[in-house]
């Protein structure tokens, strides 16, 4: 089993699809990895030799960041904006969507389950 940047990668699939099971590699990124490290994307997890292993995790090591360091920055910025007091920041103080949507209606994933009101009844029809 490959272990990358503290991730078990799963063994059955190819490179490409295993690799994005690290946070901060996606599709594009992980591409790029298997054609600076010279890995077929064919090749699956399993077969790979422990230099071609070594290859990748000095590449993410030396050109990407990723896991907690990455999760550390995000954490960062959204707390800078809280601090200044930005929109954006007040956005994710109150729990609400960050980027415009709407919140009448939808909205729920970011809002939480709906809470009644207190002294209102459904309007008969």
């Amino acid at each position: 089993m490959a272990r990358i940047a503290g991730v078990n990668i799963p063994t059955g699939k190819r490179v490409e699809i295993g690799l994005r099971s690290i946070h901060g590699i996606g599709p594009a990124r992980a591409r790029k990895l298997c054609e600076l490290a010279g890995i077929q994307e064919a090749q699956r997890v399993n077969q790979l030799t422990d230099d071609e292993v070594i290859r990748i995790r000095e590449i993410i090591d030396r050109d990407f960041l990723v896991e907690g360091d990455l999760r550390r920055e995000v954490a960062m910025n959204i707390k800078r904006l809280m601090d200044l007091g930005s929109y954006r920041g007040l956005r994710h103080r109150k729990n609400l969507p960050v980027r415009g949507q709407r919140t009448h209606t939808n909205a729920r994933t970011r809002k939480g389950p709906a809470r009644p009101i207190a002294g209102k009844k459904k309007s008969a029809r």
